[in-house]
């Protein structure tokens, strides 16, 4: 029996069913071509057809304040590789020739030309050195490589000053993004736009003849005009590097402020680093030696903040120029007795004497008089507590504990400058304040950020932050500090011709157990011309290792060489001023000859024991005045623990099981301590503390703390 075919129409319609599915289908797939997946599509074939280069883009210099550059960056090449160009046959002579003029290894360079896809796709170029010299390009290209290695315009970063500023300036990293310094928080100003290069190419990357390029142009980024004078910078280092040495010292910190305007003239930290070559294959030595200590550590003043005391004491009435204090070498406060440096006391004193002779005593009764709340206000506006906007990395806000925990006993210590820590910066900021007519300006280090086509994108004014003290004031604090320097502790920083006003200091330092033996910081902060003051220089030595350690024999010298030399460089003149005696070389006598021969010269002669004087300060051929101390060192002279300002006041460490991060951190700086958190976790209860409750410590330890995260967990 015969199959009955379908009727036409039916078969027709069939037909046509498979032909509307077919081009549904089609269209479909169009839709997805040509409008779904057409970008991404776009993108692949651009990808396939260009070659696209990155062009590095300049990075902004770096200059002073009279146009030197501290700064910049120099066009340098890198070599790159195109994996699909180079013939199988040829990458082992290529890496072998790419290593031998590079200082590669060859596995390296072989490993990097022979990869010609990565996670599926195909590499089409890879990166072999950077930051390489022309006189390397052109030995690669005398080698004939072929297609397959090619160069780019790369840039490096240049410092022709090398350790100038080192701490101030930073460093970069190798793709010239900033890392510390200026160069980490202006990055953004200074780094600029990178450009590109698009190639058209054919299928196996290699670039056609007559093909299409593109050049899209890099921004090169802005750059950044200091404050500083790299003259006057020289004048700070080289001081500061003598400073650290006949010290054997730890660090020795230094810098020159402009007291009207606030802007630092130069700043330094000794020892430092070449920024063309940092350690960065040791971590720790770079952290160590790149860290501002001027800005980010805070540190006990000792008797230079009695400048602090005495001009809240003068500006708020507490005290006329008739006060007067009578010393017997302590003080009963609160049924606790706080010696004065002197033992014996220094009897009876006028207010000039007073300042002249550093007696603690009358801090004491000038702090106690005043009050905790009118202290504090003046503290508060001299800037101390907060971090002073300088804009330089790792500022701390040093350490004052809150007035509500303020007892006599403390208040007393505060007066001579114990019981609170401050920063370099804010000391120089605060005592520029107190000598310039009693205002307080913010610190700049940045004058200006001006792009690449000269237009000023950043204009930093002087800017004045509050009047602390009236000029009044001021002025009797000038001539108070002036009589220091002719008269009293500061003589050492005596200038001839120059007026000079000034305060020592001297204080311990203590570690995570109290106060660290023998371990002290000298310094002294002068200015000048003291009738009209410009220049205010702070020097700390940290950690001398020498006999007599007081900031008039320590510090106070080297603060007059710097100023001496910045008065001069400003075109400031000698006045008329008393006989001057030319100081000797010492070196090779015993300290007992040496100190004849000063004798005979009207000079004294400070040292610790009778032995061959190995180095002296000032050094021979230093014209001083009459009456000036020279300090001799010898190879045994070693630490004398005895100072002005080292009395020890303890707190008691707090119990801090149970409580959180904020808990903790407020009940131990109530009393002065420092926390510092071991491990990554912070989120819940301290469960350990590294001091235990009811311990004595010297204020500002460091108390470490574990935790946990539920209470008396293990």
């Amino acid at each position: 029996m015969k199959k009955r075919s379908l009727p036409l129409k039916k078969r027709l319609l069939i037909v046509v069913s498979f032909i509307a599915i077919a081009f549904v289908l089609i269209i479909g797939r169009l839709v997805g071509l040509q409008v779904v997946d057409a970008e991404d599509l776009q993108l692949k074939a651009l990808k396939q057809q260009t070659r696209d280069t990155s062009i590095t883009a300049s990075r902004g210099r770096i200059l002073d304040a009279d146009g030197v550059v501290l700064a910049q960056s120099g066009t340098v090449y890198k070599v790159l590789a195109w994996p699909q160009v180079i013939p199988d046959s040829e990458v082992n002579r290529i890496a072998s020739e790419l290593a031998n003029v590079l200082g590669l290894e060859k596995e390296t360079v072989l490993k990097k030309i022979t990869t010609k896809a990565k996670n599926g796709k195909a590499v089409k170029e890879v990166v072999i050195a950077r930051q390489v010299e022309r006189e390397t390009v052109d030995a690669i290209k005398s080698l004939k490589l072929g297609n397959g290695v090619v160069t780019a315009v790369d840039t490096k970063r240049y410092y022709p000053y090398g350790s100038l500023l080192s701490q101030i300036i930073g460093f970069t990293n190798i793709d010239s993004d900033g890392q510390s310094g200026l160069e980490l928080t202006y990055n953004k100003y200074l780094a600029g736009e990178n450009g590109r290069m698009i190639t058209e190419a054919d299928r196996d990357g290699k670039s056609l003849p007559y093909g299409i390029q593109e050049y899209l142009a890099q921004k090169d980024g802005c750059g950044l005009v200091l404050t500083t004078k790299t003259t006057v910078q020289s004048f700070l280092e080289k001081n500061l590097e003598e400073a650290l040495k006949v010290n054997n010292a730890s660090n020795a910190q230094g810098i020159i402020m402009n007291c009207k305007t606030g802007e630092i003239i130069a700043m330094s930290t000794k020892p430092d680093y070449d920024l063309n070559n940092p350690p960065r294959s040791d971590l720790e030595l770079l952290s160590a030696l790149s860290r501002n200590r001027i800005v980010a550590d805070a540190y006990e003043p000792g008797s230079t903040f009695k400048i602090i005391t005495l001009s809240a004491a003068l500006d708020s009435n507490t005290i006329s120029d008739g006060f007067t204090a009578n010393c017997p070498g302590y003080r009963m406060v609160s049924g606790q007795r706080i010696k004065c440096w002197k033992a014996g006391g220094h009897g009876h004193q006028s207010l000039t004497e007073c300042t002249e002779n550093s007696c603690n005593c009358a801090f004491m009764d000038m702090a106690l008089a005043l009050g905790t709340e009118e202290l504090y206000n003046y503290i508060y506006a001299f800037g101390f507590g907060a971090t002073t906007g300088s804009g330089l990395v790792g500022e701390s806000s040093g350490i004052v504990i809150h007035e509500k925990y303020i007892r006599d006993i403390n208040l007393a210590r505060i007066g001579f400058g114990q019981s609170v820590a401050v920063t370099p910066i804010q000391l120089a900021s605060a005592v520029s304040a107190a000598v310039n007519g009693g205002t307080l300006y913010k610190p700049t280090i940045v004058k200006q950020v001006i792009s690449s086509d000269g237009a000023v994108v950043i204009d930093n004014k002087p800017e004045a932050v509050r009047q602390v003290i009236s000029g009044e004031t001021s002025a009797k604090v000038r001539k108070i500090l002036e009589s220091v320097v002719e008269n009293g502790s500061g003589r050492n920083a005596q200038i001839p011709g120059y007026r000079v006003g000034g305060k020592t200091g001297t204080a311990q330092k203590y570690d995570d157990t109290g106060v660290a033996a023998g371990k002290l910081i000298a310094s002294f902060i002068g200015f000048a011309p003291a009738d009209d003051p410009q220049f205010v220089v702070l020097i700390l030595v940290d950690e001398p290792k020498v006999g007599s350690i007081f900031g008039s024999t320590v510090a106070a010298p080297f603060v007059k060489n710097v100023l001496e030399e910045t008065l001069r460089y400003y075109g400031y003149l000698e006045s008329g001023h008393d006989e001057l005696v030319t100081v000797p070389d010492l070196t090779g006598l015993t300290t007992k000859q040496a100190a004849e021969a000063l004798q005979e010269l009207g000079i004294e002669a400070v040292y610790q024991e009778n032995d061959e004087v190995t180095a002296q300060v000032p050094s021979a051929g230093t014209k001083v005045l009459k009456g000036t101390s020279v300090l001799l060192y010898t190879a045994n002279t070693d630490i004398v623990p005895e100072d002005d300002d080292t009395d020890t006041e303890k707190v008691k460490v707090p119990d801090l099981s149970g409580m959180t991060r904020l808990e903790a951190y407020d009940a131990l700086k109530a009393v002065g301590l420092i926390m510092e958190i071991e491990g990554t976790y912070s989120g819940g209860y301290v469960r350990v503390q590294s001091i235990e409750k009811g311990t004595m410590v010297r204020v500002g330890t460091v108390i470490k703390v574990v935790f946990s995260t539920k209470t008396g967990d293990e």
